[in-house]
């Protein structure tokens, strides 16, 4: 630590300095004009003794000897020079000082050579010097002066001081997504690896549109997945970008899986390439929660704002309703009928029929008695408030081409079932998001339930645009997923999306409990919550004071944000920040990276250009569609009938069919 008295010290020992620069002048100029100087008498005994013993030293030999040590003196007394305030310092007003004041100190010998009286040249000689010993001190102050105020001034964005060491080494095993990345660390640019070893704690990849997300991260988690043996699942938000990715690289390698996976497509726009499945298959419905779970997540994926309202009654309500239909469908003739189609269908039955139908069921009695009750006691407007948003929310997806992929059976689930495991694509239509949304929200919660669980295949999900859809209980997923080897990529715009979809309780659980974060450019508090959760780093401090009569700089070293959160804010496309983690049989001590991903573009447009489209599924028409269509409503109509008339004829069970009083 500096203290006043060594500050004082060294003014001291520059002041010396500078005082013996001068001396050594005024000796140069007494020995060299030493006859001019005994003419004007100002020689004494003293001096000339002095002077001898000087001369012994060897300093006086040559005539610049001396000179020059007093030129060095001078130098040496400059380098701790401090200054008055002066904010118009220039470097090159301090450059023409000292360049006159240097040529002027030497090129004064040539006074001593012109033709005039002794005493003439030795006056303008000492005066020529004395100017440019002046000259390079005030030059010599200046210069100094400028170089202390413009120290860092290189790096004014602080960039080079918030670099960081990153992991170098290529960490790779069977589960792993490896992204090669360059970094800056003290302006230089080094190579770098972005090693995801463990995906089954999650990967969470944000960015603002542009960013990069699916091109330099998730497009590569894709490949490396299915070419490490995976089976997948991808929501495909802009149906075909991923889905024909993961379609190519299966082509590619799956000759290389133990068992050949199977590749399956839902999209609802074309109907010749997508495949059918029916997301209430009975045989994966092993009880009545189950039902619940469905009702629930396709209710909130129609009602988004419901969400914040779960617990509600004209919330739980409807969802207690649906479920009850789709449990009735589940148990009528070994869940023959059980679709959504059907169970939209159902729902719009006349309320005689319905809770007739429905009272025959033993499991969901205490579930729609609210319900009769209300009806019986002709409370209109209390069931009409119980039931009209489920029928109105459910209308919605009463179209023709729904019904069609939603009553069929080309495939179950279980993608990551070891006989027969899957690569499935569900693609969404960004311009019905409403619709589509919730149907492939039922899809996926019900995948979920048939994936986690014990001695299936690694699997891996992908979720581009994770908000257009929900998922209830998906933080549960990522908790318990990684015993189970089930790899989740969640893709997001901002950490405000995801709270404005999900409720902030359940989105800050999920950002929580992720274990590997990629995040290309995002703003506000998305990027405050990264920044904080990155750390800090160990960066160089310097202060500059400048007062009426001296300048000074500290310097210190204090801990200080890896990545500041206006740093995030200004990432470009491909450069990403973001942390992962680790095994306990591979430790990685640097996780934090901030880093640009290598893509080498020429060679994915190739790749690009020869990819294949999905191969066509089947030859539909028109036709085919409307009679699904029609053929679901005889389904439910034919249900209804022949249900009234066996609990008409049946003396044990005609008193559930209900007929309302007047």
């Amino acid at each position: 630590m500096q203290t006043g008295e060594n500050e004082q010290a060294l003014r001291k020992i520059l002041d010396m300095t500078r005082l013996i620069s001068m001396v050594l002048l005024c000796l140069h100029f007494y020995y060299f004009g030493y006859n001019v100087f005994k003419f004007w008498g100002l020689t004494n005994g003293f001096g000339d003794k002095l002077i001898q013993n000087i001369f012994r030293t060897g300093l006086l030999d040559y005539f610049h000897t001396s000179k020059i040590f007093a030129f060095g003196f001078l130098c040496i007394s400059l380098l701790g020079a401090k200054g008055r305030k002066n904010e118009k310092l220039n470097f090159k007003t301090a450059m023409y000082y000292i360049s006159a004041g240097f040529t002027a100190y030497f090129s004064s010998y040539f006074f001593l050579t012109a033709f005039f009286m002794p005493e003439t040249k030795l006056i303008l000689y000492m005066l020529c010097t004395a100017l440019g010993y002046l000259l390079l001190l005030s030059g010599g102050t200046l210069l100094s002066r400028i170089i202390r105020r413009n120290l860092g001034s290189s790096d004014i964005f602080n960039r080079e001081n918030e670099t960081f060491p990153q992991e170098e080494r290529l960490l790779e095993n069977e589960y792993s997504v490896n992204l090669p990345a360059k970094y800056n660390l003290k302006n230089k640019v080094r190579k770098s690896w972005i090693n995801i070893i463990n995906p089954f704690r999650g990967i969470l990849v944000a960015g603002t549109p542009g960013s990069g997300k699916s091109y330099f991260v998730i497009r590569h988690v894709i490949t490396q997945h299915i070419r490490k043996g995976f089976s997948m699942f991808v929501y495909d938000f802009k149906f075909d970008d991923l889905s024909i990715i993961a379609y190519n690289t299966w082509l590619k390698y799956k000759h290389s899986y133990i068992i050949e996976p199977k590749f399956y497509v839902i999209n609802f726009d074309d109907l010749s390439r997508t495949h059918r499945c029916n997301p209430l298959d009975p045989k994966s419905m092993t009880d009545i929660t189950d039902s619940a779970e469905s009702a629930r997540t396709i209710l909130l994926g129609l009602n988004r704002e419901w969400i914040k309202k779960q617990g509600d009654f004209f919330v739980e309500s409807p969802i207690n309703f649906l479920s009850a239909v789709i449990w009735y469908l589940k148990k009528y003739n070994d869940g023959e009928f059980c679709t959504l189609p059907h169970v939209i269908e159902l729902m719009q039955v006349e309320y005689n029929s319905l809770f007739t139908l429905l009272r025959t069921e033993k499991e969901i009695e205490i579930l729609i008695d609210p319900f009769v009750s209300a009806y019986l006691n002709n409370v209109m407007e209390q069931l009409e408030g119980q039931i009209a948003s489920a029928k109105i929310s459910m209308a919605r997806l009463s179209s023709a081409q729904l019904y069609y992929v939603l009553s069929g059976n080309d495939f179950t689930l279980d993608i990551n079932n070891p006989a027969d495991p899957k690569i499935v694509c569900m693609g969404n239509n960004p311009l019905k998001i409403q619709t589509y949304g919730a149907v492939l929200s039922l899809f996926v919660s019900r995948l979920i339930k048939q994936v986690n669980q014990k001695d299936r295949l690694k699997s891996s999900l992908i979720f581009d645009e994770f908000p257009t859809i929900y998922l209830n209980n998906m933080d549960s997923l990522i908790a318990t997923a990684r015993s189970n080897k089930v790899s989740t990529c969640l893709g997001i715009q901002d950490f405000s999306q995801l709270r404005k979809d999900y409720g902030r309780e359940q989105a800050d659980v999920i950002l929580n409990i992720t274990g590997n974060i990629i995040s290309g450019q995002v703003n506000g508090d998305t990027a405050k919550q990264l920044s904080e959760r990155f750390g800090k780093i160990m960066q160089d401090r310097e202060s500059l004071s400048i007062n009426s009569s001296d300048t000074s700089i500290s310097r210190s070293k204090q801990l200080e944000a890896a990545v500041p959160a206006s740093k995030i804010s200004c990432l470009s496309s491909g450069e990403f920040v973001g942390i992962t983690a680790d095994n306990p049989d591979c430790k990685i001590q640097l996780k934090t990276f901030h880093s640009e991903i290598i893509n080498n573009h020429d060679e994915l447009k190739k790749e690009e250009n020869s990819y294949q489209q999905i191969s066509p599924v089947r030859i539909i028409n028109n036709t085919m569609i409307e009679r699904n269509y029609l053929q679901i409503k005889d389904d439910i109509a034919e249900i209804v009938n022949s249900e009234l008339e066996r609990l008409l004829h049946d003396p044990a069970l005609s008193h559930l069919v209900i007929k309302k009083k007047k």
